[in-house]
């Protein structure tokens, strides 16, 4: 099943901000948060990951950040807060009453995934896809690569990094000028805060994808961290059946 079969449903965030949702299945929750750049459709559900979830007996949650997808795309600075990702997940979560449930994400849906566990999110499993230590404990290189992109559109070296960046934003539509300010909501999290995450994690990452530091070395510094790897890099991981099915095996066990 395509997003486009699937209708958003909607909420007012802690500030007001309207922030979109889509599901599919029924059963356990699981919030599954997409990547920067990204939503909830090209991320979950157009290459069937949230199908291969679903399958196992699960309700997949699968918001749009702010910034992002269906979600509002402000360009005013204030609306784009030091962790105001991480509030938006607490409050789609309180917003749908969930108390026994699974969260995780892909690279900035696991990065705000960290930073829901860290704020008091209390999942029973988590899903960290994507994602490597240096993108959670310091934020500002993967930030300042973006933020190179975003001010500096339709200059790059065709087939470069930077001009498959932009071709990726071009096929999300995303707002330029909303994702620049997306940006500014980053926070790192320290190595010693991770070790305060107790829960089993599955961290899965693309075989060659480096983009955010070493995902196995996120996993080392989990107490429950459990490293799989998949095949692709950082853009096309996401796009094989491998990580869906990663992930489903993981939640189902």
């Amino acid at each position: 099943m395509t997003g486009n079969e699937i209708e958003p449903q909607f909420f007012d965030s802690f500030d007001g901000t309207r922030i979109a949702w889509r599901e599919l299945g029924e059963g356990r929750p699981v919030v599954l948060i997409h990547g920067y750049f990204s939503d909830a459709k090209t991320n979950w559900l157009r290459y069937g990951h949230a199908a291969a979830v679903a399958a196992k007996g699960f309700r997949v949650i699968m918001p749009d950040l702010r910034g992002h997808g269906d979600s509002a795309k402000p360009h005013d600075p204030a609306s784009y807060p030091a962790d105001a990702l991480m509030r938006d997940g607490l409050a789609l979560v309180e917003h749908l009453r969930l108390t026994d449930y699974d969260l995780g994400g892909y690279s900035l849906g696991a990065r705000t995934t960290v930073r829901m566990l860290v704020n008091g999110a209390t999942p029973k499993r988590v899903v960290l896809s994507g994602m490597g230590l240096a993108g959670i404990v310091a934020t500002a290189g993967r930030g300042g690569y973006f933020r190179n992109v975003l001010t500096n559109l339709g200059t790059f070296e065709r087939g470069s990094r930077e001009w498959l960046t932009e071709a990726f934003l071009k096929t999300t539509k995303g707002d330029p000028q909303a994702l620049l300010r997306v940006l500014d909501t980053f926070v790192d999290t320290p190595r010693a805060a991770l070790e305060t995450i107790t829960q089993q994690v599955l961290v899965a990452a693309g075989d060659e994808d480096d983009d955010n530091g070493s995902a196995q070395d996120l996993a080392e510094a989990l107490p429950g961290g459990r490293y799989v790897e998949v095949p692709g890099n950082h853009m096309s991981a996401v796009t094989k059946a491998e990580l869906g099915q990663a992930i489903a095996d993981f939640l189902a066990r």
